[in-house]
């Protein structure tokens, strides 16, 4: 049986068929919270258990091992009739479903949400996580996150003039995907508590992209602006830029004329605060090249570690550009509890702190089909039963080449 928790979601049991990224990360932020998410993987196994290196002693990728901690991990191949069979048997005592098959890949196996699975057990919540949703002109493609950055706006908004277009350097678009289908799987749950019924979360990672584009999409359905290019700089707002020091860079923002003179006065040149061009964001915006040129030679010979603290104290917003590296090992991160150690395998925390009932690692990301045989025995399988779906290829403990 699964081990009592003392998490938010303890008793909740979730079924967790997707691969990848966006839906193991939902699955992930379920199981952190104290939910039962057992991760049923295809017979080669999660595509990311490949993606290295780096590997780790038991051959489990760092990609796989940032979004599958606290999981009970199985293998069926559901491809075959009987390993549905296994699948909708584990439904039995389920909450949640989440999955991120090609669209059309459950009902075609004669289990789809609509069609079987709403009847067959009205309580569950099926999330599903997609590249474009069922239908309409881009419905069924395959969802990629850089794709999607593409195709959704990001790309056109993230860069320089100088450089051209970038795509984001993180998988945002994933990564919000997996929060919001989290978001939806909650709410639909809060709702059945009222009328006893599950329902389906449609989570697509070209709405959750679209979703993210503030202020672009106010300023272009308020005025018809097309967003430029600015870099590290700030289209609403300046000063709000990246800026050299003689150690790193430093980002620098002041959001009301308040801050902007608190800067001018901490930087040694009280006097940009008064100049006509300077006075408000709206000649700040109109006049950035000159100001940011006034602040590179302000800056540039300033260390950026101690200038950020200096600032910040005095009520300037402001942050050294730190690498990786140093962010997981920077006394606030530890303190805050964003780094979770477990057996040696050390990662990223959950963001998500609840006062009475906050997140824990409990088990860290296990090798492939680890559970197999103690979820199936615990589900009614007898020892028999279980050596005969393991000698069929149904079940599986190791990946099938």
């Amino acid at each position: 049986m699964a081990v009592a928790s003392g998490g938010a979601l303890e008793g909740l049991k979730v079924i967790d068929l997707s691969r990848v990224l966006g839906g193991p990360y939902c699955g992930q932020m379920l199981a952190d919270h104290g939910a039962d998410v057992i991760k049923i993987e295809p017979p080669q196994g999660d595509e990311t258990r490949t993606w290295g290196p780096p590997f780790d002693d038991e051959g489990i990728s760092a990609y796989f091992a940032g979004i599958n901690r606290n999981k009970r991990t199985i293998a069926l191949d559901l491809s075959k009739p009987e390993g549905r069979e296994v699948l909708l048997k584990l439904l039995e005592t389920a909450d949640v479903l989440i999955d991120n098959f090609k669209t059309g890949t459950m009902e075609k196996w004669g289990i789809g949400y609509h069609d079987v699975l709403a009847a067959k057990f009205p309580r569950l919540v099926h999330a599903r996580v997609s590249g474009f949703g069922a239908d309409g002109p881009l419905g069924g493609f395959p969802g990629y996150d850089a794709m999607v950055q593409a195709s959704a706006g990001l790309v056109s908004v993230n860069g320089s003039p100088e450089g051209g277009q970038v795509r984001i350097g993180v998988p945002v678009v994933d990564l919000s995907t997996g929060m919001n289908a989290t978001i939806g799987i909650m709410m639909a749950l809060y709702e059945r508590n009222r009328s006893g019924k599950g329902q389906f979360v449609d989570a697509t990672l070209y709405d959750s992209a679209i979703a993210l584009h503030q202020p672009h999409a106010p300023n272009y359905f308020m005025a018809g602006l097309k967003p430029k290019l600015v870099g590290n700089s700030h289209a609403s707002l300046v000063p709000y830029s990246n800026f050299p020091t003689k150690t790193r860079n430093i980002v620098v923002g002041a959001g009301n004329d308040g801050q902007f003179r608190k800067l001018t006065q901490m930087l040694g040149k009280p006097e940009l605060a008064d100049d006509p061009r300077f006075k408000t964001n709206k000649e700040r915006v109109a006049h950035r090249a000159e100001l940011e040129a006034e602040l590179r030679a302000l800056l540039k010979d300033r260390d950026a570690n101690e200038l950020s603290q200096e600032l910040m104290k005095g009520g300037v917003p402001s942050a050294a550009v730190l690498e990786v590296s140093d962010v997981m090992e920077a006394p606030h991160t530890k303190h805050r509890g964003m780094v979770w150690e477990k057996d040696g395998w050390r990662n990223v925390g959950n963001p998500v702190k609840l006062s009475r009932t906050p997140p824990k690692v409990r088990t860290k990301p296990k090798k492939f089909g680890t559970d197999t045989r103690a979820v199936l025995q615990e589900a009614g399988y007898s020892a028999a039963e279980i050596d005969s779906l393991v000698t069929a290829g149904i079940a599986l403990t190791e990946i099938k080449k």
